[in-house]
């Protein structure tokens, strides 16, 4: 018998045995534990009584943050809006009449004082002619009425003077007291012929006035039936077809003022302390076209259904490139603050549903901050509410709470 195979045999089956029976141990032996269980039992005591960081240490979670600085930016009040014509008005009749003109047709540019509708004049130009002969008959009756006064005004002075004389010749005995009294009636009947003077003139002055009011309104008349642009702007609907009449407050043609522009938006109340006249804003359009302009109004009263304010944008559009009611995203300059830029992956929800960060505190433990979104960019977001520096977690910020210990890998704010 030989005893090789026999001694290979033997050794295959401590082998198995070992691998099937004892592995646990085997395991333990290769990762050292051997040594720590044939150590003395002091060394055990020792173990037990390690501080609670080493045991906290090797429950750590592994996270991955950045070190964020805040930066001071441009902030900007971000609104929703459109543009809105600077003036838009309807041009519309003031009297009744056949319009007699071309219609102009819309689209077309208009200068201010042309001629929109012209209306055929009628009886009109009578009227005026019958008010302007009223006119000079009143005014013809003036200087009778000023010759007549005049003459009552001497009649009184002579009727005065004979009472002054008649009064002296009877104190010294050498006229009748009835000579007395007739001088004395001659004088009241000159102070009320002096009176109707009067009268008449101020009766010749009303009818001067009386026929200048109709004539002037007459004048009015016809200057009524030529309907001018009230301002230069284009026409969005056609004038008053030719033969059509216009009656009192009818349509003649709806005209537009683009330049400037306006481009009108809602600022909420938590933002409106932030918008001031004068600041300058951005707005871009639907169409992607950018402009830029001042903020012109801003309202000192609320929508009472919304509680936002009501602000108001001027834009240069000389091209008139830019329409009235095209969408745009206003973009307010506001005074600048400091934020802190993160990777939008970074943001998370608490328990109660505030949007925040969870960033690494004193001693490795995670602490939740609430935050709010200021911009956004193309390779982050900016967020305020941070404090001056920040151990941002931006791997793992969704699997820690408050309070966890973890172990941070620090990387560059910009991978």
């Amino acid at each position: 018998m030989r005893l090789v195979p026999f001694i290979t045999a033997l050794l295959v089956t401590a082998g198995l045995y070992l691998a099937v029976f004892e592995r646990d141990t085997v395991l333990a032996y290769a990762r050292g534990a051997g040594a720590a269980e044939t150590a003395p039992q002091e060394d055990a005591v020792e173990q037990d009584d390690a501080p609670d960081v080493v045991e906290a240490a090797s429950n750590a979670v592994g996270v991955v943050a950045i070190r964020s600085v805040a930066t001071p930016i441009d902030s900007a009040v971000i609104l929703r809006g459109d543009t809105q014509a600077s003036r838009r008005v309807q041009v519309r009749s003031e009297t009744s009449a056949i319009v007699n003109s071309e219609p102009l047709r819309k689209g077309r540019y208009i200068e201010k004082g042309e001629v929109l509708c012209q209306l055929d004049p009628g009886t009109r130009e009578a009227s005026l002619a019958e008010a302007h002969a009223m006119l000079a008959e009143a005014r013809s009756h003036v200087p009778e009425s000023d010759a007549n006064l005049e003459t009552a005004r001497a009649r009184l002075e002579e009727a005065q003077i004979n009472w002054n004389a008649a009064e002296k010749l009877a104190a010294g005995g050498y006229t009748s007291e009835t000579s007395k009294a007739g001088a004395a009636a001659a004088v009241r009947a000159a102070e009320a012929g002096v009176e109707s003077a009067k009268a008449g003139l101020e009766s010749a002055q009303a009818g001067i006035e009386s026929a200048q009011a109709k004539f002037a309104a007459a004048q009015r008349e016809i200057e009524r039936l030529t309907i001018m642009a009230p301002f230069e702007g284009l026409l969005e609907s056609d004038t008053a077809e030719i033969g059509s009449l216009l009656q009192a407050g009818g349509l003649c043609a709806e005209i537009l003022q683009l330049d400037p522009i306006k481009v009108v938006g809602y600022v909420p109340e938590t933002e409106v302390n932030r918008v001031q006249v004068g600041a300058i804003a951005g707005a871009e359009l639907a169409t992607g076209l950018r402009v830029q302009g001042r903020v012109t109004f801003l309202s000192r009263s609320a929508d009472p259904t919304t509680r936002t304010f009501l602000v108001e944008v001027t834009v240069e559009n000389t091209d008139l490139a830019i329409r009235d009611g095209q969408t745009a995203t206003i973009a307010i300059g506001a005074e600048g603050i400091k934020a802190h830029k993160v990777p939008q992956s970074a943001l998370t929800l608490n328990n109660d549903g505030q949007l925040g960060i969870r960033a690494v505190a004193s001693g490795n433990l995670v602490k939740f901050h609430p935050v709010r979104l200021l911009r956004d960019d193309i390779d982050g977001v900016w967020i305020g509410g941070l404090p001056e520096t920040a151990d941002v977690i931006v791997v793992g910020q969704d699997f820690v709470i408050d309070g966890v210990h973890v172990t941070p890998t620090y990387r560059e704010a910009a991978q």
